[in-house]
């Protein structure tokens, strides 16, 4: 229960027997020294009222961190059932490295004698990735040990159904031809960017350069070999951009048509 809290000034206009209901009604406990002065009563009940006061502000604080305390062991305990185990890396040699959560050995990066991705991820006893960087094969392991998807197939068949899955695949892809996925598209090393790939209904697509339209595909596979076309330019301008920004392809001359005819060559080669 609540009362209303009295100034000093409100006291002093109330008269005595309205003070003694005062006291009353707040359940003062404060003594009055002269019960027949008027300031007497009111002295008490300002004194009452601010030993009130006075617990109700230590008092808060005190409730607030017991709440605060409360609220920050959930939000902790969440995350710790959500986030994975961090990795704990274990170098047996330059080239042979193992990766743990916990006390489980959950992959490792090895180098062969392959010339080109001799760097090798293997998960309990099968290869699942290969790279010409240690940088990308680690990568490759924090990604998929994130999304819990370390220890699945290196490519699934059927389209995937969670968007960390459709990421991880175009991940995968766009690893194997040294392509960057950023927020707006994939970029190959140069910083040009080459278009986009996505899934929606169980179907992958592509977008080809910056003003292409969405095209069906029939797997990631194909959507990323696609955009690896792209790649393939002449004068740092790809046959699609040519073919698309320049102009139609029947008002193209005899000269640019050679050469669109050159490079489509290159890029089916």
């Amino acid at each position: 229960m609540t009362y209303q809290i009295y100034s000093q000034q409100q006291l002093q206009l109330k008269s005595i027997a309205r003070l003694k209901q005062i006291y009353s009604e707040i359940g003062c406990t404060a003594e009055v020294g002269d019960k027949r002065c008027k300031d007497s009563w009111i002295t008490a009940i300002a004194k009452y009222q601010a030993s009130k006061v006075q617990k109700l502000t230590l008092a808060a604080p005190d409730e607030q961190a017991l709440a605060q305390g409360e609220l920050d062991s959930y939000i902790a305990d969440q995350a710790q059932a959500i986030a994975p185990e961090p990795l704990t890396i274990v170098e047996i040699s330059f080239d042979h490295h193992e990766y743990y959560a916990g006390n489980q050995m959950i992959a490792s990066i090895s180098h062969d004698d392959d010339l080109t991705q001799p760097w090798v991820v293997m998960v309990e006893g099968k290869e699942k990735f290969r790279a010409n960087t240690y940088a990308r094969c680690y990568r490759f392991i924090q990604w998929h040990h994130q999304d819990s998807t370390l220890n699945e197939p290196a490519q699934v068949e059927t389209p995937p159904t969670t968007e960390n899955r459709i990421m991880a695949h175009i991940f995968n892809e766009c690893q194997k031809y040294g392509f960057e996925i950023l927020d707006d598209g994939i970029y190959n090393s140069n910083g040009v960017k080459l278009g986009q790939v996505g899934c929606t209904n169980g179907n992958w697509w592509v977008i080809l350069g910056s003003y292409g339209q969405q095209q069906y595909s029939n797997s990631v596979f194909d959507a990323v070999r696609s955009l690896s076309m792209v790649d393939v330019s002449c004068d740092d301008k790809s046959i699609f951009d040519e073919y698309f920004l320049d102009q139609p392809l029947e008002q193209l001359t005899g000269n640019k048509l050679q050469r669109l005819l050159e490079k489509a060559e290159l890029v089916t080669a």
